[in-house]
């Protein structure tokens, strides 16, 4: 019984993702179409930043953001750090979110839906244990539990803990209340950046006492 209610939710979900997702293209489409003239013209071309992520499942699929940084390179080709490649017109739409609007194509395709544990590095699926690995048994979502609990500016352990958290009781009355938060979060621009960092430092395992 339990497992036919879960299953029912989980369709009734994407019908809501696809649903919303489809509409928002088209209302957003002018704000879609201005910013993207913008990031031509203030950070450069391509103005779209695309990678590989892991999905459901740990299913690869390909994400797709607003850019927000540039390509600059030290002498020997590497990248240089992101708080010197971000830049201010992208350090704007990060704050208020502008750059996750690509993101609702992910969700119109069924790659990602709007409430998930954010999908995160490719890099990062060798350093899970077996308890973080549980954050792909669903799909990645624009915004989550995490999110809405810190963001960027609580550790890696605890956003982990939040994202299982949120696999084990995920709910559509669970979701309302994480996009109703999320509307929230943006207006006051909070835990954007951890502290120090241009957004979160890299997640480098977890600690063998």
């Amino acid at each position: 019984m339990k497992k036919n209610i879960k299953n029912l939710g989980i369709k009734f979900k994407r019908i809501f993702d696809f649903t919303v997702s489809f509409i928002a293209l088209i209302l957003l489409s002018p704000v879609i179409g201005v910013t993207s003239i913008l990031i031509y013209f203030k950070i450069g071309s391509p103005v779209l930043f695309k990678q590989e992520r892991p999905g459901l499942n740990g299913r690869l699929f390909k994400v797709y953001k607003f850019r927000t940084m540039t390509d600059e390179r030290d002498e020997a080709g590497e990248l240089l750090p992101d708080h010197v490649r971000l830049t201010v017109f992208g350090n704007f739409l990060r704050k208020i979110s502008l750059d996750e609007l690509p993101q609702l194509w992910n969700v119109l395709k069924g790659d990602m839906s709007f409430v998930g544990p954010r999908p995160l590095l490719v890099e990062y699926i060798s350093l899970y244990n077996e308890r973080q690995a549980r954050r792909h048994e669903v799909r990645p979502g624009i915004t989550g539990w995490a999110q809405v609990n810190g963001r960027n500016a609580i550790s890696w352990e605890e956003k982990f803990e939040l994202d299982i958290w949120y696999v084990d009781n995920q709910s559509f009355l669970l979701d309302f209340k994480i996009l109703l938060v999320t509307v929230k979060k943006v207006f006051i621009k909070e835990g954007i950046n951890e502290k120090g960092q241009a957004t979160i430092s890299k997640f480098q395992g977890n600690k063998i006492d």
